[in-house]
């Protein structure tokens, strides 16, 4: 289990025990602000314990999603346009969606042992088309032909739902019909 500093003061109950706790290696200092009773923790956990309100999205979720067997060099996170705590760091790629947004496709699933806020498939279905020419063509293909072998898996309602949310309705409908179903 990891802990912020704040969630580690409460149970330690001052900065000294926390100090003294790091030195006898009761607890470990994994990054600033995060620490684990265990030298070693998976990096997702840090991420989520991190950014609790970010989810994950594009190249990182269609992975976690078992779309495409690319591992994504840096994290996709989205978070609320307005959001004045930005992500320091390098791994990790911002994604700013407006908050009528942030909500919409959120689920949890567990991934290596860790549970992370990530889009579902459907909305995930609809960023790859509304994003169709930010990414590489092979890449693209790849992913819809993980779609195709999946159909059968897609709640279509919740994609119809979601396709009535964004501006480009017609075009996203069309495309999915064309290239998915």
């Amino acid at each position: 289990m990891i802990y912020t500093y704040n969630e580690l003061e409460k149970i330690l109950k001052s900065d000294y025990q926390i100090k003294k706790a790091i030195a006898d290696g009761e607890i470990y200092r994994i990054e600033r602000g995060i620490y684990s009773r265990t030298p070693s923790v998976h990096p997702l956990e840090v991420i989520t314990k991190k950014y609790p309100n970010a989810i994950f999205t594009m190249d990182s979720a269609f992975y976690f999603h078992g779309l495409t067997d690319a591992i994504p060099r840096k994290m996709h996170l989205a978070v609320i346009r307005t959001s004045t705590r930005r992500i320091a760091s390098r791994n990790i790629v911002h994604v700013f969606v407006l908050e009528k947004f942030l909500e919409l496709g959120k689920t949890q699933i567990l991934f290596d042992g860790v549970t992370i806020n990530i889009y579902n498939k459907e909305r995930m279905l609809i960023e790859l088309i509304r994003n169709k020419k930010r990414l590489a063509f092979d890449y693209y293909k790849e992913i819809i032909n993980s779609y195709r072998r999946r159909v059968n898996e897609l709640d279509i309602r919740d994609i119809e739902d979601y396709i009535k949310e964004f501006d480009s309705e017609d075009y996203i409908f069309r495309t999915i019909h064309e290239e998915v179903f």
